[in-house]
């Protein structure tokens, strides 16, 4: 009977390492993300979504001010943000027409 619950503990005890080194590699390669990728990927979804007038800019870490941080990049040496108003594109076009 004590082999069984030494083998069960065993069990228990490795499954719950290989679901934590599973979740350290997730989150380590989701930080290993380049600025560029996340900044395209979080854009595709808030166009997705309608959003306009938005800009999104990768800040040094702890620089990030008034604006919103909706992810971190460059292995967590900076926070991409995202504030509310025109957009740099729309900016540069407004700007060409004065």
């Amino acid at each position: 009977m004590k082999a069984w619950t030494v083998a069960a503990a065993l069990l228990l005890g490795s499954a719950c390492a290989v679901a934590q080194t599973a979740q350290t590699a997730q989150t380590a390669s989701t930080a290993r993300k380049s600025c560029d990728d996340l900044k395209a990927e979080i854009s595709k979804k808030l166009d997705a979504k309608g959003v306009v007038g938005y800009t999104l800019d990768a800040v040094d870490k702890g620089k990030e001010g008034d604006a919103k941080v909706v992810g971190g990049c460059d292995g967590g040496t900076k926070s991409l943000v995202y504030s509310r108003g025109a957009s740099s594109s729309a900016k540069s076009t407004e700007e060409k027409k004065q």
